[in-house]
């Protein structure tokens, strides 16, 4: 019997050990990796690519927004749903075409939102900030106002 398991064992452990390895599909937190934002939202946060090509043209993303306190993405649409997860921090979010922190509604650690592509909105992150966003690639920013898309700015 003893033999049996050890011989099932360690066929388990070749078997293991001859399969090519593949992107990793969990992480701790401090497995997550982050890097610079792209130049289409405002200088400041750190982005994490946890699943996918978010600039893929097709397929599933998942990534991570790291902000500090008191950053801003100003009012813009996406072309796609975004779903989005507070991991830490409260995030601000507004609803319009115009920046108005009277409008502004407060998300804490845990809270969850989509946004389809016909809502006009903005945030901003009070204390730093982590959310974590999900959806279909690519991820796209559609500033109402062009002048706001940092991108264009040189």
């Amino acid at each position: 019997m003893k033999l049996s398991f050890l011989a099932i064992a360690l066929s388990l452990l070749a078997l293991a050990a001859a399969q090519p390895s593949q992107a990793q599909n969990a992480f701790t937190p401090d497995q997550v990796k982050y890097g610079p934002a792209p130049p289409f939202i405002p200088a400041g946060a750190q982005l994490a690519v946890l699943e996918g090509n978010p600039m893929a043209d097709s397929g599933d993303y998942t990534i991570r927004l790291k902000m500090p306190d008191g950053y801003k993405i100003p009012p813009h649409t996406h072309p796609l749903r975004e779903n989005v997860t507070v991991l830490s921090g409260t995030l601000k979010v507004g609803m319009g075409d115009k920046w108005d922190d009277s409008k502004l509604m407060s998300f804490k650690a845990g809270s969850f939102a989509y946004l389809d592509p016909t809502m006009h909105h903005y945030a901003g992150a009070s204390g730093e900030t982590v959310i974590q966003i999900h959806g279909q690639a690519p991820v796209k920013f559609n500033y109402i106002n062009p002048a706001d898309d940092p991108s264009m700015k040189k």
